[in-house]
């Protein structure tokens, strides 16, 4: 049963208040018979000895969402009763070794699904630490998905560091999930730098994106790779800037797009910077223009450097 009227439900219900608050069963044809089922279902209408009358949207609408908050109650009280359930069989999976990759080095994954198979099972095994570095965009439904497994991770005491990239951090959803984990524990930091994504697992196993839209991986169990990568994660981290993201959500990327050309960086020098695309930072740079009344990108250049050093 859907939990609102669709188009037909709603036609139908709308005809039965225009007749006065009531249908005649004669006056049904068989093609109403779907919207008719769904209306009684909903409580919209109830059935009479002529036919069926209209009933409050209101009441019905009242009812429809204590059951609704009912089964909410139901699923969350579920939810957090079962790590507990399930904790005997987590506790029998962690005591069987791991086999190790057939190579003893890295192994080539495709496909997204598979891949996010393949992190999910890494991240429930992680204990220690987590590294991730995460360029570009992030999705506010990725987000939304990862929270409470990031959460759990902190949680089972491991740690969590991650890299954002300015164009991420001036996103509210980032934000918003980035005060939530370091709520928990986590640290995020923003690198004004490219950078590829990857994730290392208790310095382990690391993930490696092996192409721009995330459809391929490569998953490195080699010790000596995954140091290195362990390396150049510390190195971009101890340039990276820490941000209080309890307080207000990083610089907006016109401001940090400004600041990169007052440093004498091209229009495409910037969006490599800054992980976007060259015609987001055109229309970024169009408006600066308009605001600092100049035609040139020397001139706004030249205008952004002259109010830094104001």
């Amino acid at each position: 049963m859907s939990d609102e009227p669709g188009t037909a439900e709603r036609a139908l219900y709308l005809a039965a208040v225009a007749a006065g608050g009531h249908l005649r069963a004669a006056d049904l044809t068989p093609d109403a018979d779907a919207a008719l089922d769904g209306l009684l279902d909903l409580g919209l209408l109830a059935p009479t000895a002529a036919g069926y009358a209209a009933v409050s949207p209101r009441s019905a609408g009242d009812r429809l969402g204590a059951e609704l908050r009912s089964e909410a109650t139901r699923l969350l009280v579920g939810a957090e009763r079962l790590p507990e359930l399930l904790e005997p069989l987590a506790r029998a999976y962690d005591d069987v070794p791991r086999p190790s990759s057939p190579s003893g080095e890295a192994t080539h994954v495709e496909g997204g699904v598979t891949i996010r198979q393949r992190v999910a099972e890494l991240l429930s095994d992680c204990k220690e630490e987590l590294l991730a570095a995460q360029p570009g965009h992030r999705p506010a439904a990725g987000l939304r998905m990862a929270m409470p497994q990031d959460i759990a991770l902190l949680r089972r005491g491991s740690a969590m560091r991650t890299l954002y990239q300015p164009v991420a951090a001036a996103d509210r959803a980032v934000v918003q999930y980035a005060a939530v984990m370091t709520g928990h524990g986590a640290r995020v930091r923003v690198l004004d730098e490219p950078y590829r994504r990857m994730l290392v697992f208790d310095r382990t196993v690391a993930v490696v994106a092996a192409a721009d839209d995330d459809t391929k991986a490569v998953f490195v169990h080699d010790p000596a790779a995954v140091a290195f990568l362990v390396g150049v994660f510390e190195r971009d981290w101890a340039r990276a800037a820490v941000v209080d993201w309890s307080a207000a959500p990083a610089d907006p990327v016109t401001i940090r797009i400004g600041r990169l050309l007052a440093a004498g960086l091209t229009q495409r020098a910037v969006a490599t910077r800054l992980g976007l695309s060259e015609r987001t930072i055109a229309a970024h740079i169009s408006r600066l223009r308009s605001r600092h009344g100049v035609q040139t990108l020397f001139q706004l250049g030249w205008r952004m450097r002259g109010e830094q050093r104001g």
